[in-house]
């Protein structure tokens, strides 16, 4: 289901908790939201819709995937980089890596670890940060 964009720098500032099976209707909440948010978002996180837990959904190609309890292992190629957020107002400057692996749980809870690069890369790095608390 589609549910509103959460604004309110401080609940976006909390570190979201660790992500369960019971979560799986938050990530299936976050695919609709950025379903209907695609002419303007490629990336959403369970707390912009007003939830804490470490899920992300993030446009990788023609699809959507979500991402529960995603985790960075592996970065390399640091560069700088202003980002836009759909939950906040303009653009800030952020370091970012060209390209990252990450470990994650789909929505059957099954872990994967994959890699990506560009502006994937860049998407899912924008979505972690909101799931730590860091507002970008």
């Amino acid at each position: 289901m589609q549910k509103p964009i959460v604004r309110d720098e401080e609940f976006l500032a909390q570190k979201s908790a660790p992500a369960t099976f019971m979560d799986v209707a938050v990530a299936q909440d976050l695919l609709d939201t950025l379903a209907a948010h695609a002419d303007h978002c490629v990336g959403l996180a369970a707390n912009m819709i007003g939830v804490q837990k470490c899920i992300i959904a993030v446009n990788v190609g023609p699809t959507n995937i979500a991402m529960l309890n995603p985790e960075i292992v592996k970065r390399s190629g640091k560069y700088m980089t202003e980002e836009g957020c759909l939950s906040l107002d303009g653009e800030r400057t952020t370091v970012r890596y060209e390209k990252i692996t990450v470990t994650y749980q789909d929505m059957q809870l099954k872990t994967h670890k994959q890699s990506y690069s560009g502006f994937t890369a860049q998407i899912i790095q924008h979505e972690i940060d909101h799931c730590n608390g860091i507002i970008i």
